[in-house]
């Protein structure tokens, strides 16, 4: 007869012959407790990431939603007119009326535009960016039903603006622009903190929006564009230079951007059907200052040919120039913007001058004027060319950027390219 024992884990008493067995039992039932829990927690590991993303996306949508119904609309100076059209009705009469009286003067001008100006109390100093949004805001909801429905949560008017920062710093948690979301610690609602064209696009291709930018600058300069990442931060200016050097077409930063075209070429985008033409651009390097300041003048040339193909979509500027007449075109007006400021352009002016030259002015709608200013001297019809015309000669900065706006969206799975940045079509403009 076996004598008994105690087992050393539960303390049954049981003969010594099973003694073992029972023991071996134990360790049997702590590894299946331990492979049953190594596994619920292997499950858990597998869907932490999806389980992250679905709540990362529940709580945007919460938060977009939260931003749809507090946000604002933004109070501006509304300009009424008998006939309709607000500003830009005033505008195309003046010019009407303008071309009327110059035998050889043809313009292209966008749709309805509310004007948004910076006001003392708020936004003087840095809020040109923020105005020239909402600038080209109010023409897409004034004119696009598909605009209506998608932008600022389809609300349906123009957000003020420190509800538009609230959609940039979501634009930025969507991954749109990560680099200018790392420039400004992905925070910018309630500061007074100055914005660009990057912004501005980023902003618009959040919701879908093709938007896109184009830089026009002297080639020397082409290290310190505004697009280009890296820009004034020491050996990353450098890489991309090289980069431009080396490929044609590339991608330098989180925008599309304009390179070099061979023998200074210029070849504007076939942009929504637009053609291309060509200019042929002054060069050398040792050059006097008037000889520097004439090839600047033909450099900035090449951004008016280009407003010119965009706003004309590729018709003959010297055809045009004899026709006399105001054409609302369906293009967007353009962001436009160099060092410390920003515009709108709304269209562009041709005519056809007594020694056989085309003279362009492009016509821009500044958020530094008075709304009220500007009403005043188109109806009066005193001082409104000085304060929307802009010929070549009063083009002074070295370099300047423009953003043009696509009639069409991008929908899956170009929207989620298109927040890389990374969607190349373009060739650029240095000169």
């Amino acid at each position: 007869m076996d004598s008994l024992a105690s087992c050393p884990f539960c303390h049954v008493t049981l003969p010594q012959s099973q003694l073992q067995r029972h023991a071996n039992s134990h360790f049997e039932e702590a590894d299946n407790e331990q492979f049953t829990e190594d596994m619920e927690l292997a499950q858990e590991l597998a869907s932490a990431s999806s389980s992250s993303t679905r709540f990362s996306e529940e709580n945007m949508d919460e938060r977009v939603s939260c931003l749809i119904a507090m946000q604002v609309r933004s109070s501006f100076y509304h300009v009424k007119v008998e006939f309709g059209g607000g500003l830009m009705a005033l505008l195309r009469r003046r010019l009407e009326l303008d071309t009327n009286n110059a035998s050889t003067s043809a313009v292209f001008l966008s749709g309805y535009i509310d004007h948004f100006q910076s006001l003392p109390s708020e936004d003087v100093g840095w809020g040109c960016g923020w105005r020239n949004i909402q600038m080209l805001s109010s023409h897409l909801l004034s004119l696009r039903e598909d605009a209506r429905q998608i932008l600022f949560g389809g609300s349906g008017f123009v957000p003020d603006i420190p509800y538009l920062q609230r959609w940039l710093e979501i634009a930025w948690e969507r991954g749109f622009d990560a680099l200018g979301a790392h420039q400004f610690n992905h925070s910018v609602y309630g500061s007074k903190k100055w914005i660009g064209a990057t912004e501005c696009a980023a902003l618009f291709r959040s919701f879908g929006f093709r938007a896109r930018i184009v830089d026009f600058g002297p080639k020397e300069l082409e290290s310190s564009f505004l697009s280009v990442p890296g820009a004034h931060v020491g050996s990353q200016v450098v890489t991309a230079s090289a980069r431009i050097k080396r490929k044609a077409f590339q991608v330098y930063g989180p925008m599309d951007r304009y390179l070099v075209g061979r023998n200074n070429d210029f070849s504007p985008p076939d942009f929504d059907n637009g053609v291309n033409s060509t200019s042929h651009l002054a060069g050398g390097s040792n050059q006097t200052a008037a000889s520097k300041f004439s090839r600047n003048n033909e450099g900035h040339q090449v951004l008016v040919d280009w407003a010119w193909n965009y706003f004309s979509q590729g018709r003959s500027s010297r055809a045009h120039a004899h026709r006399c007449h105001v054409t609302i075109t369906d293009r967007t007006p353009l962001y436009f913007q160099h060092d410390g400021h920003s515009r709108t352009i709304v269209g562009i002016e041709v005519r056809h001058q007594e020694n056989g030259k085309l003279q362009f002015n492009l016509l821009i709608l500044d958020p530094g004027h008075r709304t009220a200013a500007l009403e005043k001297s188109l109806k009066e019809n005193t001082g409104w060319k000085k304060l929307i015309k802009r010929g070549v000669h009063t083009l002074k900065k070295p370099q300047y950027q423009v953003m043009p706006l696509s009639n069409y969206f991008l929908l899956t799975p170009q929207y989620y390219l298109m927040r890389r940045f990374d969607i190349v079509s373009f060739s650029a403009m240095l000169y």
